[in-house]
């Protein structure tokens, strides 16, 4: 499973569509260190299908989204638990980082 890529049209949805966690990568194309991070992403989002849904926002193509969050440095990602933001990272985070938000967006929605 690879990550989806979240749009204006289907980021809301996607959060209240869903009972798993979701980790959101705050990214943009031109960014040298969100690339870093691509790969971290994806093989997350390969090990955690079924247990949490791992999503990006590509801020030029959502800038509303990126509003909403107060997202101001990129790579920032974000773990949601029931639509509700549970854990904040800003810039290059390594695979336990991103696990360890996961664990607790799922500790959230258990709760």
């Amino acid at each position: 499973m690879k990550a989806i890529e979240l749009t204006t049209a289907t980021f809301d949805e996607t959060l209240a569509g869903t009972d798993l966690p979701v980790l959101v990568d705050f990214h943009a194309e031109w960014c040298g260190p969100c690339k870093m991070m691509g790969p971290v992403i994806e093989q997350i989002a390969g090990e955690q299908e079924g247990k949490a849904i791992v999503a990006k926002v590509d801020i030029d193509q959502a800038p509303e989204i990126a509003r909403r969050f107060g997202i101001t440095s990129i790579p920032t990602l974000i773990a949601f638990a029931k639509g509700e933001a549970v854990a904040t990272a800003r810039g290059v985070q390594g695979k336990p980082a991103l696990l360890a938000m996961i664990s607790k967006a799922q500790a959230a929605v258990a709760g």
